[in-house]
């Protein structure tokens, strides 16, 4: 069992979800709704205890399922009391390290769903920050044991949670390793300051990299898609490159950056990206007024709705795609 969280009109949702095998493949079911506040299904009978309200347990039950205390501590850990949980963090450490590994659903098959090379450069680079991707093939087969055994869906919540840990200003070089941008690029320096790299040819790699993951099938083994385009687990990839920026850098790097620029025998034409408030109107459709009165909020949100029509995907244009993002970040730097 594990925990998922899904946003839904602006709002956190927690389930309960498994991953059960399906023939040869992976798939999972939900089982039990939290809804937006998992904190009412824990109970405090005095002192440092807690346990879960037996209506979980209930209808757990109704699908056979019988979750042992650790199982049940792993879905809830985070939504205890913070000085419970501090109080109780050394033993929940002691007892985590006891565990040799995660004991997987009855009928579950390790094998099942072979690791797949975009799960691995995540883990790795999550794990060790590393950001050349050639060093995942000497890594013991043991790092990505916590791969196995699970449905897309339980891998793709995982991933949610480990990648909270990035700080903002780290995310777009995540993406930039993970989805192995660096490989399209022969400059020595691809692997270690992407920003100095021709940024609309990075953007277009991406772009591509992002479809055929989302082509993928054996990636996507067992997971039923809601719609026909771009998976929602992947939308966030999209937001989160193009709303982000490198990790700005010293004075000295940004100086050796615009030496090797001066320098270069042939430079492509500089893509625009400041986009008027007019131009900003047409590519979204929304009044000039309109525009100027929604929060960061709102332009995100209509963002994520245009970007899953524009998408090449989803039979949109990679160019028209390019220019609805340069709008968007205008309108998010003029709403600051």
């Amino acid at each position: 069992m594990y925990l998922a969280r899904k946003v839904i009109r602006g709002k956190n949702h927690f389930f309960i979800r498994e991953s059960y095998q399906d023939d040869d493949c992976l798939r999972s079911r939900e089982l039990f709704a939290l809804g937006t506040d998992p904190t009412r299904y824990i109970k405090y009978p005095g002192g440092n205890a807690y346990y879960i309200d037996e209506v979980v347990e209930d209808a757990l039950a109704e699908y056979g399922l019988a979750p042992t205390g650790d199982e049940l501590d792993d879905i809830f850990w985070n939504f205890l009391k913070p000085d419970i949980r501090y109080k109780l963090e050394p033993f929940r450490r002691k007892e985590m390290r006891s565990r040799q590994s995660r004991s997987l659903p009855i009928g579950i098959d390790m094998d099942a769903g072979a690791q797949h090379q975009f799960d691995k450069y995540r883990l790795f680079y999550l794990k060790t920050g590393q950001k050349n991707m050639n060093y995942v093939h000497g890594v013991p087969a043991k790092m990505f044991r916590v791969l196995s055994g699970k449905s897309r869906d339980e891998l793709e919540q995982q991933f949610i949670a480990m990648e909270r840990i990035l700080p903002a200003r780290e995310l777009k070089t995540y993406l930039y390793t993970v989805f192995n941008l660096q490989k399209h690029f022969s400059e020595h320096f691809a692997n270690t300051v992407p920003d100095f790299l021709d940024q609309l040819r990075v953007d277009e790699h991406f772009i591509r990299e992002i479809c055929a993951l989302n082509d993928d099938e054996v990636f996507w083994a067992g997971f039923d898609a809601i719609n026909n385009g771009l998976k929602d687990y992947l939308v966030r990839y999209l937001i989160m490159f193009f709303d982000h920026d490198y990790e700005p850098r010293s004075f000295m790097d940004e100086y050796i950056r615009r030496f090797m620029n001066d320098r270069r025998d042939y430079r492509p034409t500089t893509p625009k990206t400041s986009v008027s408030i007019q131009e900003a109107s047409d590519i979204f459709d929304e009044g000039k007024e309109t525009l100027k009165k929604m929060n960061r909020k709102e332009l995100s949100r209509l963002y994520r709705r245009r970007a899953r029509r524009l998408h090449p995907d989803a039979g949109g244009d990679s160019k028209a795609f390019i220019r609805l993002t340069q709008a968007y970040k205008s309108l998010m730097r003029r709403s600051n």
